[in-house]
């Protein structure tokens, strides 16, 4: 396996987010994949792209093992004519980190002018020098066709004069309606054994966030904080007119730029931001040092909550919105908006398997949380489903739709008052303008809803007027448009009970053909492994028949998300050694099972360090084949289950992806009213798969029909 090499072809190219895509292929399947950068300005501590990557995929090596030497040192080397010392030692660094990984991904130069000799040329003689694979990065940002597509035969011309070994190019940034021009014409250009991939221009990568500008001029933040940093700058203005005047130059996302002592503009522009009728302001530069007038700093001391950061710099006006104009775009640690873009433009348009097969990674044997996500994301993105998501007013939704909808995952629809979801959107500077939002109280498809539901339910002898009153209610809606086909399922209770969210999907989803009970999985992402867990959040009491049932039905989920399933029915007992009605119940849903299952690897009653310590496992049950090596857990009840998968969760910092519903005909999830955004994209995400499968079950079963038919 050869270490990858990405080489940014002149500054302005945009390699952050190609690195940080191959991280995101490399790392998802094997965890032995390393960073490096061979040089950084002052440190590894203040390189940004460095800082991210170390942060989302928990690198286990020093700082100091990220980079073979700053740009001083290299300065220093070059000018005194010791080129080949510099590359020695750039070297040495590297195969340090090399012996510890199974490759390495290697982020070049920054074409900064800390070091303006070493060029495009530097990065070729260094990938070659190192033995890796080169992934060359060609700017098209602000670039014609033409203009980007010489710039790549260059770039090639040079790296091919080193003997350098191509691996694929990117020309990242193309304006969207050239993208399939340039892709073909560049594959022309160059080799046929030479991969070419072109991205299109993506407007939130190109644009700084108020972080990013608050740590280019090192301001000091006097109001606002985390998600008001990520609000995406589009453009600054420059205040020093009257309130009036300046009011109507106020655009979207716009920084306003304006000496620290205009109190008057300082609370125009709150004002502003709250208001209905005005663009949304994406933060305040105060200029001069100055301060605010001291009951203008006491009024934002009180602002418990805002999403507009206000910076202070020492600088004057006109030096400040000269420094600002020169800030570059980056991706930030913890700006889950810009990497889900950068991701989102990265997976769907580069061909990840043709790489990975280029790359002939091994596999890692086992799995991380972020393995086990990014796979996910890999699969529902095959086959987009529609998902809809009933609580379109929540902050937490919303923000999950923002990254769902920039990684191209799912397609979503909305649930809820269109113009208070708009203003919230609004509100929270996202980016969700496509996304289709419908009241359940006025849509069209109410009455079509509406009968078929009492026709689903007139036995239970409800009216039709119940029946249309009913349809008002987000969750039946929602659930009517998964039965109805118009969406594949749904995901819902961030503001409401389980009982209100599962409800309408028993009276009318309902359990798939020979499964008696809805029941439920959590996917437990360890450190290094993804258990699954059930029933620990809907049957209370479950009798023999209902934990085969649960044992069952759990086994399939973990196969149909790629766990092999050997699956331990816990008890407080093991083996035959324990006597009791609780052991009897779990003794007897093991016979059940089996007798059900008979191919289905199963163990219980058995005691849970028995079913993952391969040591206890010895000496309990030597001769079982899942003792020690259990994927799937079933609870004797919802009692145990509940309390050890949040024991573990906080106990053992693991990842816990649920509750997922098994069972039902078509798939419907529940979130926890406690949920983060990432619980939400992951159970968007588990519910798309599950409606993948839901179909492609649906489609073999058709097939089979068809030929039962043909042979009659």
């Amino acid at each position: 396996m050869q270490s990858v090499y990405i080489a940014g072809a002149g500054s302005g190219s945009g390699k952050s987010v190609v690195v940080l895509g191959f991280m995101e292929m490399l790392y998802a399947i094997n965890r032995k994949v390393g960073f490096f950068r061979p040089i950084v300005s002052k440190g590894v501590e203040n390189d940004n792209l460095t800082t991210l990557i170390r942060s989302r995929y928990d690198l286990p090596f020093s700082p100091e093992m990220l980079y073979g030497c700053t740009a001083e040192t290299a300065s220093h080397l070059v000018a005194a004519g010791q080129y080949d010392e510099l590359l020695k030692m750039i070297l040495n660094k590297f195969k340090m980190l090399e012996e510890r990984c199974d490759l390495v991904v290697c982020a070049g130069t920054d074409f900064d002018g800390l070091v303006p000799s070493l060029e495009f040329d530097f990065n070729a003689d260094l990938a070659n020098n190192l033995g890796c694979n080169v992934v060359v990065v060609v700017k098209g940002f602000g670039r014609s066709p033409e203009e980007a597509l010489e710039a790549l035969y260059m770039a090639h011309e040079s790296m091919r004069n080193r003997g350098g070994d191509f691996l694929a190019s990117v020309i990242n940034g193309v304006d969207p309606e050239y993208v399939e021009t340039v892709k073909t014409r560049a594959r022309k250009l160059l080799p046929e054994r030479e991969n070419v991939y072109v991205l299109p221009r993506q407007a939130a990568l190109g644009m700084p966030t108020v972080g990013e500008i608050r740590q280019a001029l090192d301001c000091e933040c006097l109001c606002g904080d985390g998600d008001a940093m990520n609000q995406v700058v589009s453009n600054y203005k420059i205040a020093a007119m009257e309130v009036p005047d300046f009011l109507s130059y106020i655009e979207d996302g716009c920084l306003i730029i304006t000496a620290g002592d205009r109190s008057d503009i300082i609370l125009a522009s709150l004002a502003a931001d709250v208001s209905s009728s005005f663009p949304r302001v994406a933060g305040l530069l105060l200029t001069g040092g100055l301060q605010p007038a001291e009951n203008v700093q006491r009024l934002l001391e009180g602002l418990r909550r805002t999403k507009v950061s206000i910076l202070r710099v020492p600088t004057d006006t006109f030096t400040t919105a000269m420094r600002v104009n020169g800030i570059e775009a980056t991706i930030l640690p913890g700006d889950e908006r810009k990497i889900a873009a950068g991701l989102g433009v990265f997976e769907g348009h580069v061909d990840v398997d043709e790489l990975r097969a280029r790359i002939a990674v091994r596999h890692s044997d086992r799995t991380t949380p972020l393995m086990f996500e990014y796979e996910l994301v890999r699969r529902a993105k095959t086959r987009r489903q529609r998902i809809v998501l009933p609580e379109g007013t929540d902050e937490r939704i919303l923000r999950a739709a923002e990254i769902l909808v920039l990684r191209q995952v799912v397609d979503l629809t909305l649930l809820g008052d269109p113009e208070k979801i708009r203003r919230r959107i609004g509100e929270l500077g996202l980016k969700l303008d496509e996304i289709p939002i419908i009241d359940p109280t006025t849509a069209p498809d109410r009455e079509r809803y509406a009968q078929t539901y009492f026709e689903l339910r007139k036995h239970k002898c409800i009216s039709e007027q119940m029946a249309r009153d009913a349809l008002e209610d987000v969750s039946y809606f929602g659930t009517m448009m998964v039965y109805t086909g118009d969406a594949d399922g749904m995901v819902s209770g961030a503001m409401h009970t389980t009982q209100h969210t599962i409800r309408p999907a028993f009276e009318i989803i309902k359990t798939k053909p020979g499964v008696k009970l809805v029941s439920s999985v959590f996917f437990m992402c360890l450190a290094d492994r993804v258990l699954v867990y059930g029933d620990c959040a809907v049957n209370p009491n479950p009798t023999s028949e209902d934990l085969a049932d649960i044992a069952i039905t759990s086994a399939g989920t973990a196969a149909a998300f790629g766990i092999e399933p050997r699956v331990a029915m816990l008890s407080y007992s093991s083996g035959s050694s324990g006597k009791g009605a609780d052991v009897e119940r779990v003794r007897e849903a093991v016979r059940i099972a089996r007798e059900r299952r008979p191919d289905l690897k199963l163990e219980g009653p058995i005691q849970y360090d028995a079913a993952v310590d391969i040591g206890v496992a010895r000496s309990k049950m030597p001769e079982s084949e899942v003792a020690g090596r259990a994927t799937v857990f079933v609870f004797p009840d919802l009692n145990t289950g509940n309390n050890t998968y949040k024991a573990v969760q906080r106990s053992a910092n693991a990842v816990a992806i649920g509750p997922v519903l098994q069972g039902l005909n078509k798939p419907v999830n529940d979130l926890s009213r406690g949920c983060t955004v990432t619980d939400i994209v992951n159970t968007v995400t588990i519910t798309a798969i599950q409606a993948q499968n839901d179909h492609a079950l649906a489609a073999a079963q058709a097939d089979t029909d068809i030929t039962h038919v043909a042979r009659d």
